[in-house]
């Protein structure tokens, strides 16, 4: 091959490179408990009813009302935990802080963690719970509530049942490893294992890919 020919195949690769980079793969909504992945344009007469996250109103740790209106154009991932749990939820915790040291500085991102043991976590002790974790008011909601409607969000609106498309009792005590991920419109985007390092870094470049939409 003559250079001149090599000079410009290695410019056209860079090129194609470049143009590769500034990509970025679409990340599906999710409609349903089954959590099959669909990709929908925003074309597409579907694209209207997307399901979103329903209505909700809770109290955070500084006793202050946090509801749909405070995620308004913002990112948020969300769970379910509580504070006396011996199992899953320091790990889900831990992998929180790591997702708030992450996007610390970024406006456009937020956490939302929902008590499941309302009846044990008042405000005062989500409070002591968030000034142990180093949980950062502006960016991370711990919140309580009545418990009826923080299992109904979960298991109707977050899809949060203990397997994925299994069916459970309103009543049922409710214990998920799930990190939700909700976009600006309030759509499901993903689902991760709060528990396991590598979904959770599969969750933060997922985050950066959900920031680049329009």
């Amino acid at each position: 091959m003559s250079k001149p020919l090599e000079v410009f195949c290695l410019i056209l690769l860079l090129i194609v490179l470049s143009k590769c980079s500034s990509e970025y793969t679409k990340l599906p909504f999710y409609n349903s408990a089954d959590w099959e992945p669909e990709w929908i344009e925003s074309s597409d007469p579907a694209f209207t009813d997307v399901h979103q996250v329903m209505d909700f109103s809770f109290t955070n740790q500084n006793f202050e009302k946090v509801n749909n209106a405070s995620f308004a154009d913002k990112i948020y991932v969300a769970d379910f935990f509580f504070t006396t749990c011996p199992g899953i939820c320091p790990k889900m915790t831990k992998n929180m802080l790591s997702l708030q040291e992450e996007f610390l500085e970024d406006k456009d991102v937020k956490l939302l963690s929902h008590s499941v043991m309302p009846w044990v976590d008042t405000v005062a002790q989500l409070k002591r719970y968030a000034i142990e974790k180093g949980v950062v008011d502006a960016k991370w909601h711990m919140v309580t509530g009545d418990e009826a409607d923080i299992y109904h969000i979960a298991r109707k609106s977050y899809f949060v049942e203990g397997k994925i498309g299994e069916k459970t009792a309103d009543d049922e005590f409710l214990h998920t490893e799930k990190f939700i991920l909700v976009d600006k419109k309030g759509r499901l985007r993903g689902v991760y294992n709060g528990t396991i390092k590598v979904d959770i870094q599969r969750l933060i470049e997922d985050i950066y890919i959900l920031k680049k939409e329009i």
